[in-house]
């Protein structure tokens, strides 16, 4: 006879892990994310990626593509730190600036901010206070620009984008290594996707695995499959095999070890002379046959402004925006086969194997 849970512990579970098969089909706007468990069929997320539209990447040039999109605007806070210390603000310290940044949108409750920034507003207004109510107008349409990116569209994370182009990989319990990681949520898609095997996450900035990986929501549900069953699976965070590493990439010892090497918003943020370089951290620790998947935010209106209006949140560090063609050229001209190519949201994305 069959031990049933006691009903103690079930409770427990189900607030540990709120959504189950029984929700695949279903979407749920919650106050800092959307919960997202449809088009679980692989057939039907075709139409999430505009795919493949290269059909010969050695017959494209820079002349036939242009050069990619250069941010220039950046934040104040490394304005005013580089004015204050008359040096240009390092790499890896304009990176945490990043990080702290983005992060303190990523854990925000939307609908709680929302309420808050009106009711002040409101305050200043009847103070004819002209400095704070520019300011708070400013804070109003960054929320409603993250709240549409984040929440209503879900063009930040993309599930369905993303599980789009990572289908149809030949991987079997794979080992996945993400470099420059933050939080790690394509790598957790992909060990859904893909389950039972390993996922290594390397960020130079500590940060990134004490509070981005650690506080990304335990209660997320990734959509992939059940190896047991073949049916769909909804997995959560501390289900997955994952292993986090503070270092510098080049400082990585592994060898050619790796089913996939992915990178996520990390090729834009390095000029050309340096690009080759990026690329050859993918190759490095790949096992033969193994997939090396990257994405770059896309060149579009909407990318443009919301790096324009987002500014002091995200603008910290050398940053291009491309279209797929300019990142798959990078891709390509670095030694690359490129499998699958498209673009989703607000990301392109590539699939490739060294040559």
């Amino acid at each position: 006879m069959a031990m049933k849970m006691p009903s103690a512990e079930r409770l427990e579970q189900k607030e540990a892990r709120p959504f189950t098969e029984e929700h695949i089909g279903m979407t749920e706007l919650l106050p800092d994310f959307r919960m997202d468990l449809r088009n679980p069929d692989p057939a039907g997320l075709d139409r999430f990626i505009k795919a493949n539209q290269v059909h010969d990447w050695s017959l494209l040039t820079w002349k036939d593509v242009g050069r990619p999109h250069r941010v220039e605007e950046m934040a104040k806070t490394r304005t005013d730190w580089e004015s204050s210390h008359q040096k240009t603000m390092s790499v890896h310290h304009s990176w945490e600036h990043f990080n702290r940044s983005f992060h303190e949108w990523f854990v925000k409750d939307v609908p709680k901010e929302f309420k808050e920034n009106r009711s002040s507003l409101a305050r200043h207004l009847l103070r004819f206070n002209l400095k704070e109510v520019k300011a708070g107008l400013g804070e109003t349409l960054r929320l409603s620009l993250w709240n549409y990116a984040q929440r209503i569209e879900d063009g930040v994370w993309d599930p369905r984008g993303k599980r789009a182009l990572f289908q149809g990989l030949d991987v079997h319990k794979p080992r996945i290594l993400f470099l420059g990681a933050a939080e790690g949520y394509e790598a957790m898609q992909l060990t859904a996707m893909y389950p039972g095997g390993e996922v290594v996450l390397v960020d130079y900035d500590e940060f990134c695995k004490t509070d981005r990986y650690g506080d990304f929501p335990n209660t997320y549900p990734f959509l992939g499959s059940n190896p047991v069953t073949g049916n769909a699976k909804v997995w959560y965070k501390d289900e997955m095999n994952i292993h986090y590493i503070v270092d510098d990439i080049r400082n990585l010892s592994f060898g050619k070890e790796f089913d996939i090497v992915i990178s996520v918003g990390l090729l834009e943020h390095f000029p050309d002379e340096i690009k080759n370089e990026v690329m050859e951290w993918h190759r490095k620790f790949l096992k033969p046959g193994g997939y090396a998947i990257l994405t770059t935010p896309r060149n579009q209106w909407r990318t443009r402004f919301y790096y324009h209006v987002m500014a002091d949140v995200m603008n910290y560090m050398y940053r291009e925006l491309m279209n797929i063609e300019q990142m798959g050229l990078y891709v390509y001209e670095n030694g690359f086969d490129i499998l699958r190519h498209g673009f989703i949201k607000v990301h392109n994305g590539i699939v490739a194997q060294p040559r």
